[in-house]
């Protein structure tokens, strides 16, 4: 498993971490994720055959950005 650690953007309120919980956890392989709604800062354990690149994207598509 590899470990990504970023900082999402844009989330106010539970609405919100759910919206991006969902669009991580929709990702093939994601093994532990833990996003801290006042930071913002989210780790997630993946297997190899999902990237970085692929979860940014997610976080994206449910309109956050991410760093």
């Amino acid at each position: 498993m590899q470990t990504t650690t970023l900082i999402i953007s844009g989330m106010q309120d539970e609405q919100c971490l759910r919206l991006v919980t969902n669009a991580i956890q929709d990702l093939p392989g994601i093994g532990y994720l833990e996003i801290m709604l006042e930071t913002g800062e989210a780790t997630i354990e993946h297997g190899n055959f999902v990237s970085s690149a692929d979860i940014y994207q997610a976080i994206e598509d449910a309109g956050f950005s991410a760093r």
